[in-house]
């Protein structure tokens, strides 16, 4: 058997292991409260339903990684309170997020989420953490493809300039 070898829950985590895990909770703690507040900006149903799969997402990915931090001994980040919900219309036309800006923030976010997951399984040595953000990046992944599909369906996708490569004739 080699170092490291055996439970890797009696394993101790690496300084990375550690910092990584908690800037990735103490960013999905916060895009949390920021997420509620997008909820009540949203208007169209679908990216209502997406914003409250994403909060569900992150609440339980919280649970997942607090658990790991409390378990190795590691004070968890503070969390910013819930925000409390809003009627769309008493937010000013002129002060609310565009359900566009919205998608694709959510879009940015998801991409950002998947480089973090990516990044941590590559420097993990335990294994329990690698699988972990192994499964947290599979279902980022499945959710970008939902948003990306509305962004789609709804029109919201600003694609770049196209490239239409198109030999000429001689």
């Amino acid at each position: 058997m080699g170092i490291l070898s055996g439970n890797p829950k009696e394993e101790p985590l690496h300084y990375g292991e550690v910092f990584s895990t908690w800037s990735y909770l103490l960013t999905a703690k916060g895009a949390i409260a920021g997420y509620q507040t997008l909820l009540n900006h949203a208007g169209d149903h679908d990216l209502k339903k997406i914003l409250d799969e994403i909060i569900q997402l992150c609440k339980q990915e919280e649970k997942q990684i607090e658990e790991l931090l409390k378990e190795n001994g590691v004070a968890l980040p503070p969390s910013p309170p819930d925000r409390p919900e809003a009627c769309l219309d008493d937010i000013p036309t002129g002060a609310r997020v565009q359900d566009m800006e919205i998608a694709a923030t959510l879009s940015m976010d998801v991409a950002a989420g998947l480089v973090a997951c990516s990044q941590i399984i590559g420097q993990s040595i335990r294994e329990d953490v690698a699988m972990m953000f192994g499964q947290i990046h599979v279902q980022k992944a499945q959710l970008g493809a939902k948003i990306l599909r509305m962004n789609k369906e709804k029109g919201w996708l600003v694609p770049p300039p196209l490239h239409q490569h198109k030999k000429q004739d001689c």
